[in-house]
């Protein structure tokens, strides 16, 4: 299976996944043995890199600057193939959904759901005031990741 995560502009919330989910595939071989890649990418918005309130959540999560650095946003209208060759896409709001080529929609889940619960719109950090604010969104985010992961690894089980 391929993964995508999706956001508005790949620079805080699809990257964040990414990577934590791409740490938890290095963690659990069932999970690597399920999902054969995870990237992200933006639906709406063609950026140059990574906000820097992204980076400091990462570099606090115990990721490499270099690694984080290496980070090129991907936006949709650039990379399609990317997006048609993904086998799920997860974003943060239904408004993703409707961002992507109508041949693509029924690959969306949102980010909460795909984690098992209801659909709940996981707040842009980006204008966040302050640090702390941008990480409280985070914290959030990878909760629904590990619990994305737990998911596929019992549902492969």
């Amino acid at each position: 299976m391929k993964i995508l995560f999706v956001c508005s502009s790949n620079v805080c919330r699809s990257p964040y996944c990414e990577y934590h989910f791409k740490r938890l595939m290095e963690s659990d071989d069932r999970l690597s043995a399920k999902v054969s890649e995870c990237r992200s990418g933006a639906v709406f918005n063609r950026s140059a890199k990574i906000h820097g309130k992204a980076k400091k959540a990462l570099l606090a999560d115990g990721f490499d600057e270099s690694y984080i650095d290496a980070h090129k946003p991907t936006f949709i209208k650039d990379d399609l193939s990317l997006f048609q060759s993904s086998d799920l896409i997860i974003g943060m709001t239904r408004w993703h959904k409707w961002c992507l080529p109508k041949d693509l929609r029924s690959k969306y889940v949102n980010l909460s759901e795909a984690a098992g619960g209801n659909y709940k719109a996981i707040p842009d950090p980006f204008l966040a005031p302050n640090q702390e604010s941008y990480n409280g969104v985070m914290r959030v985010i990878k909760g629904y990741v590990e619990r994305m992961a737990q998911k596929l690894i019992k549902d492969n089980d």
